[in-house]
């Protein structure tokens, strides 16, 4: 299994990630971003809607899929780091975040 290297300790609170971690992100929202433009160019050319609604639901594939890949390093790398050393506040501030994302 690859260790995860999501949550590296930080005095301000941040998550120190490795540079393949964060350029996989970074592109990963280059392409959203791409989708969510071609959605705006559609509307602005007055697409069809039901064209529009697809492009608009791959795009929140996109972002779920996002969410879910930065959900897997959070849980393997800061919650995981936590529970091994007895705290649990990393896990207690995801339960709300999960409950937005599980709608």
């Amino acid at each position: 299994m690859k260790e995860h290297t999501c949550c590296q300790p930080t005095a301000t609170r941040k998550t120190l990630r490795d540079d393949e971690a964060k350029t996989k992100l970074i592109n990963r929202l280059a392409r959203i971003e791409g989708q969510i433009r071609g959605i705006r160019k559609m509307i602005e050319e007055d697409a069809y809607c039901t064209d529009v609604l697809t492009q608009s639901a791959a795009a929140g594939a996109a972002l779920a899929s996002f969410n879910r890949e930065l959900l897997d390093a959070h849980l393997h790398g800061c919650v995981a780091r936590d529970l091994r050393a007895g705290e649990d506040s990393s896990l207690e501030e995801l339960l709300p975040i999960l409950q937005k994302l599980i709608k």
